[in-house]
């Protein structure tokens, strides 16, 4: 996009990324209160606040404002969990139900309870086409690319 205006000098790259790209990976992260892990399991999405997660939420706008968690699941999507050493905490907060923490969230999807295991899956995110938003009403356009942390759960004390 700012190349194409270049030829006006009316923008420049500010900021750490001088471009848009088309498509974008995100960390969705999902939680269960079921007991046991199989093929059957009910699998809940955590939303947050700005970030891609339905495929038929509009995209808000935040500006001027910076949500830093929804910032930092985004460059979370761009290497391994073992790089950001502070999603592991955030989503042991999950499995605690911690109340600060679900108040950063737009949507708890277990209402304050806490759920037995959390999840986090990587998916490829790209706009729709005007026909495909047409058609279907999403936004978005998502495909899975794999497991970003398997399920875990809290040790329970027996």
């Amino acid at each position: 996009m700012n190349y194409s205006f270049d030829p006006f000098h009316i923008v420049g790259t500010y900021g750490a990324f001088g471009s848009v790209t088309k498509e974008r990976d995100e960390v969705i992260v999902e939680g269960t209160t079921d007991d046991r892990l199989g093929a059957d399991t009910i699998w809940r999405e955590y939303e947050f606040k700005a970030k891609p997660g339905d495929v038929r939420r509009r995209p808000p706008q935040f500006a001027p404002y910076h949500l830093r968690l929804d910032w930092l699941m985004w460059f979370a999507a761009m290497s391994s969990p073992m790089y950001h050493e502070w999603f592991v905490p955030f989503v042991l907060k999950l499995l605690q139900a911690d109340r600060p923490t679900l108040r950063l969230l737009r949507v708890d999807p277990f209402g304050g309870q806490a759920p037995r295991y959390v999840r986090a899956r990587l998916y490829r995110y790209r706009f729709t086409t005007a026909a495909e938003h047409r058609e279907s009403g999403a936004w978005w356009k998502r495909e899975l690319v794999g497991d970003y942390l398997p399920p875990v759960a809290l040790r329970r004390s027996e």
